[in-house]
């Protein structure tokens, strides 16, 4: 068929109907009772056959493709962040251009798409100027918040603020997105023609193979690189991996586009390190180089970081002004121990330094916020630290430094510790091989207790939810002996379940749901109601938590705090936020004989509940001596003369765990020492002290050291990193894990499962398998888009059983894009060679007529249909007309 009657067809099943139709007319002619004319009749026929066939072809979908000249030109441009105001000027005006020439044109469309990490939306309009052009929602929004200021150290503001900022989509620039959907857009009627206006650097996948596959002419338009003055901290280029004490050496990378003056601050820690802090540093146009000499003892794990600062004018972009690098450190074993009483922590400290593990004691204040800062010790002791003194997030970490990457926790017992410290159903509980509710013994004095409880306006929403779920944690840590009555108040006092037996939980926990904020604060009037009521009961122990987060109309409460003391009735106070007032609460608390809590973040607040529920019914401590009895042998105890141990002078009363391994206990059958395996990582519990408080004669027993060495030792990470290399490559979102594993005599070893767990900066884990690419060699692909630390845990089986893991940190920076680089014309030209386009065309040129052409579908259904109507007309006339007669 000529190029000029090319047909197509929708439906060609439907040509079928003829096989059926047409035999069966012809049948019908020749059983026709008719005496017109035979040629007549003949004729009729012929006209019926006709009108079948038209309307099957108007079924069947024919279409004529006609030729057409009509051209439509996507022009695609760049607006990353790469692209300065000069470039976008450079690609308004070529696009201005563009439009001008195909004005004098009538057959050629243009669509402009704009693009960055996601392709914009199509427009037959030319974008406006960039001043007046609104930032698309894909990824200028998601551009980190830019902030003038000092540096911070590393591992410093991790929450709030600048965690969100951190945790946004980078931005970025997908040059083969943009080409997949141009080409999309243009119908097949039209010849096809892509503008590519950009710098050709793309941070996500590869435009060449994008444009080889398309199979349309692209021309690319190479846009000029940055021109404004900006300064770049380009890298820090340290080891991954060294020994303790061996030196090394970190370079600090600063790009520049010009000559600049100002500082690089490099930090250790949350120590800026380094000689002449406060002398400026003179950098030239291109790379610089710092080089800094540097060497890790007693740290696992240490994160660098530099900063730069003060070069004002000659810096545009302030969110590449960073970068950091982590390097691990291979040694004795660190433990890090927690303790509000640091100074006597020092016999546990030496025994174990004669023990061969190092150790760093911190108050309380010391819990880490990050989990890079964790990952430095494979185990963590905390000694007597109530969970008060801990945010939810630090909580969290521990629990993912256990779970997912193996650590090790031991919780000590003392008089802020379990369910003293208010752990009752907190994450760390979860971990825990004990809980830290428990029956409470029939010699042990009951409890009455009247919480009272803020329901004004300003504690509407989560901070409602909180302080009812702490209330809850109270009524189920008391035992069917207790009482206990709950009390709202905002303007009025109302009680919400009266003074009762705490035997009847349920009913007690569905009223206190029923609790809904609404009016204003006057907290004297629930305190006399609470007062009255714990006045006239029995029980030998009474208590009030009072808690509130704002101002309290007047009322004479250090008066009625000394009337409740005097009457034996201790009252204990909680300020959720800023807008309380403190001091007549830490007042109030001081008289009462009780404690004073300020919960800066309302998701404390259950905790000092269960904490201050425990501690009032003075039930969960046993100070009589006592012969650590063993329940279960166990190796890891294996040498140490438990027969020979002396009195320990008391614990903290819990509870095993079903599945916990119980090996010591006390005389009365309470746990002593529990452990269990929680995810890749193992808690334990000792519910006595490890110092003069109940183990005094402990501290001089010849077994103390080896006995918290083997269990510390028991606890503590297994890294097993023989025969293991590992390397990590980033580009963009995408990071690169390749890991080599070779046996003792330096075989490759193959075929073994190996996984990788990921956690990314929010504390999220995923389990990602590495797939093996070679011999000995696995490797996995990782999606690292957040700004921050992510941990990586390696593990893999051996023969025989058993398993070798290694731990490894790495840093996101700032992403590729807000990186100084130059025009890629290379891969513009490769992109114009793949695809048989032209480089750096001028919009003449571009607009040029060719000998392509496209073809435009042209349906005949309409036509074909028209003619069925005219022959099927005639066809009527013919059966209903003698012709012959006439």
């Amino acid at each position: 068929m000529t190029e000029s009657l090319q047909v197509e067809w929708m439906r060609p099943q439907m040509m079928w109907a003829l096989v059926v139709i047409l035999p069966w007319l012809l049948m019908l002619h020749f059983r026709s009772l008719s005496d017109f004319p035979l040629w007549q009749r003949w004729l009729s026929l012929a006209l019926r056959c006709g009108v079948v066939m038209l309307i099957t072809l108007a079924l069947a979908g024919l279409v004529w493709l006609v030729s057409t000249e009509r051209r439509m030109v996507v022009v695609a441009i760049d607006r990353s962040e790469s692209i300065d105001a000069a470039a976008e000027e450079v690609a308004d005006r070529f696009a201005e251009s563009l439009q001008q020439a195909a004005a004098e044109m009538s057959d050629v469309e243009l669509r402009f798409l704009d693009f960055q990490r996601l392709p914009g939306e199509l427009s037959p309009d030319r974008p406006p100027p960039r001043n007046d052009r609104p930032a698309p929602e894909s990824t200028r929004e998601q551009t980190i918040t830019r902030t003038r200021g000092t540096a911070e150290p590393a591992g410093g503001r991790q929450d709030g603020t600048e965690a969100k900022e951190r945790q946004e989509e980078s931005p970025g620039t997908d040059i083969a997105a943009a080409i997949r959907t141009a080409v999309a857009a243009i119908p097949p009627s039209y010849i096809p023609t892509v503008v590519l206006l950009s710098d050709g650097n793309a941070t996500t996948d590869d435009p060449v193979s994008a444009a080889a596959s398309c199979g349309i002419p692209i021309w690319p338009v190479p846009l000029p690189q940055r021109s404004e003055p900006e300064v770049q901290l380009a890298a820090i280029n340290a080891p991954a991996q060294v020994r303790q004490g061996e030196p090394f050496y970190l370079d600090v990378i600063v790009n520049s586009t010009g000559p600049a003056s100002g500082f690089v601050d490099l930090y250790r820690g949350d120590i800026r390190i380094g000689e002449d802090q406060n002398d400026r540093v003179e950098l030239q146009a291109g790379e610089n180089r710092f080089r800094i000499r540097q060497s890790i003892t007693a740290q696992r794990q240490v994160t660098f970081a530099a900063r730069l600062r003060g070069f004002d004018a000659a810096d545009t972009l302030l969110d590449n002004n960073e970068a950091m690098a982590i390097v691990a450190a291979s040694g004795r074993p660190r433990v890090l121990l927690i303790d509000p009483d640091t100074h006597q922590t020092d016999s546990l400290r030496w025994a174990l330094d004669e023990q061969k593990i190092d150790v760093e004691v911190r108050p309380a204040e010391g819990v880490p916020r990050d989990l890079t800062e964790l990952q430095g010790y494979e185990c963590l002791i905390l000694s007597n630290v109530p969970a008060t003194a801990m945010t939810m997030r630090q909580m969290q970490l521990i629990r993912s430094y256990v779970q997912d990457l193996g650590g090790g926790l031991v919780m000590l017992g003392g008089d802020q510790s379990f369910g003293l410290g208010g752990y009752y159903r907190t994450h760390l509980e979860e971990i825990l091989p004990v809980r830290s509710n428990f029956e409470k013994e029939r010699e042990k004095p009951s409890i009455a207790m009247v919480l009272v409880i803020d329901k004004s306006g300003s504690m509407g929403g989560q901070p409602m939810e909180l302080a009812k779920d702490a209330a809850k944690a109270a009524v189920e840590l008391l035992s069917p002996r207790d009482s206990i009555g709950v009390i709202a108040f905002d303007g009025d006092s109302y009680w919400v379940s009266e003074l009762r037996t705490a035997s009847d939980k349920g009913y007690i926990l569905d009223r206190i749901s029923t609790i809904e904020a609404s009016g204003g604060t006057n907290m004297y009037p629930p305190m006399e109601d609470a007062y009255r009521a714990l006045s006239s009961a029995s029980a030998k122990l009474k208590h009030c938590i009072l808690l509130t987060d704002g101002v309290s109309a007047p009322g004479d409460f250090e008066g009625l705090a000394a009337e409740m003391a005097a009457s034996r009735i201790t009252v204990s106070t909680v300020a959720m936020g800023q807008g309380a007032s403190q001091q007549l609460l830490e007042d109030i608390a001081r008289i009462g004989g009780g404690r004073y809590y300020f919960c800066d973040d309302p998701q404390s607040v259950p905790q000092v509940f269960a904490k201050e529920t425990v501690e009032a019914s003075k039930s969960a401590i046993n100070e009589l001596p006592f012969l650590p009895q063993q329940v279960r042998a166990t190796q890891v105890l294996e040498g140490i003369e438990l027969d020979l141990a002396p009195l320990l002078l008391g614990y903290v009363v819990t509870r095993p765990k079903p599945t916990s391994e119980f090996i010591l206990a006390s005389e009365n059958g309470d746990p002593l020492l529990v452990w269990w395996r929680y995810g890749l990582g193992m808690t334990v519990a000792f519910t006595s002290d490890a110092k003069a408080r109940w183990a005094a004669e402990w501290l001089t027993w010849p077994d103390f050291g080896p006995f918290w060495a083997q269990i510390i030792r028991h606890a503590m990470r297994k890294n097993d990193t023989r025969g293991i290399f590992v390397d990590v490559q980033r580009s963009d979102q995408t990071t690169t894990v390749v890991m080599d594993s070779v046996d003792d005599q330096g075989e490759f070893i193959d075929g073994q499962e190996t996984t990788l767990t990921l956690i990314d900066p929010r504390l999220k884990t995923e389990q990602i398998p590495l797939h093996q690419s070679a011999p000995g060699r696995y490797e996995a692909r990782l999606h690292t888009p957040l700004r921050g630390n992510y941990q990586l845990e390696l593990a893999q089986s051996r023969p025989g059983g058993q398993a070798v893991r290694q731990s490894r940190g790495i840093v996101i920076g700032y992403p590729d894009e807000l990186r100084l680089q130059p025009t890629n014309e290379s891969v513009l030209r490769q992109i114009a060679e793949v695809s048989g386009g032209r480089f750096d065309a001028s919009p003449t040129d571009l607009l040029q007529r060719s000998d392509a052409s496209a073809r435009k579908p042209l349906s005949l259904w309409p036509y074909l249909l028209m003619a069925a109507l005219g022959l099927f007309l005639g066809d009527v006339a013919l059966r209903r007309i003698d012709f012959a007669r006439r």
